[in-house]
């Protein structure tokens, strides 16, 4: 890893959104919401835009607010888990999560809790002790439950974890909880994240990398590869 712009930050553990994180889903997320919105006369292109890491039913409610939301968030469900064209893992995640240690790392996903399973699966990532799903929590992204829950699970403070995510919404969520974010610029453009002000600007998972398992006070030491000073990414 090059030293320009490389950033030294040390944590306890580190939660990573999944879809855009480390799995590349785009394509078969953007298949799925273009469909249902144009079936329903919606624009997709801004379906597609909105769905983009919250919940899928949130998107339901705020489009179809008089509608069985449980039955149009169902066969969304449906959709996106038989559709698995293109998804695979995302540079440097693979290698990012065999090397962390066991009980240090979690995925905190807005997909549910079946569709988190199939697509983890499919992309052959290894399952993390900390799993959380829409499934889990009553309020998603951005609204900070996810990642209190993720740490709260590791048994750790949200302020001691650090955030990884590809979304605004994903981005606030990690900010509100507490915790530090590195937003990665592989679904979103440049400006929407460093208007969602995250700590770190990154390309992928390729860009952090584990340097120490284990300090004197038990934490872990990363080198993240910044996109842009981590003044620009906040201004």
């Amino acid at each position: 890893m090059s030293e320009e712009n490389l950033t030294r930050v040390v944590s306890c553990a580190i939660l990573f959104d999944m879809d855009g994180v480390l799995i590349d889903s785009t394509s078969a997320v953007a298949r799925v919401w273009r469909a249902w919105a144009i079936a329903r006369g919606f624009d997709p292109e801004e379906v597609v835009r909105r769905a983009h890491g919250r919940p899928s039913l949130s998107t339901v409610r705020d489009y179809l607010p008089d509608a069985d939301h449980l039955a149009e968030n169902r066969e969304i469900e449906r959709r996106e888990m038989e559709d698995l064209e293109g998804v695979a893992p995302l540079p440097g995640a693979l290698e990012l999560l065999h090397s962390l240690p066991k009980g240090r790392w979690g995925i905190v996903t807005s997909c549910t809790r079946p569709l988190a399973e199939v697509r983890l699966r499919f992309a052959g990532l290894p399952r993390p002790a900390c799993f959380v799903s829409s499934s889990d929590i009553i309020h998603g992204k951005p609204a900070p439950d996810p990642y209190q829950k993720g740490a709260e699970l590791l048994g750790f403070s949200p302020s001691d974890c650090i955030v990884v995510e590809d979304v605004p919404a994903g981005v606030a969520s990690g900010k509100a909880a507490g915790a530090r974010v590195a937003a990665l610029c592989t679904t979103m453009a440049e400006p929407e994240l460093r208007a969602a002000r995250p700590d770190w600007l990154i390309d992928n998972c390729a860009a952090i990398s584990l340097v120490r398992a284990a300090l004197e006070n038990g934490h872990l030491a990363f080198h993240l590869r910044e996109r842009v000073p981590a003044a620009l990414a906040r201004d």
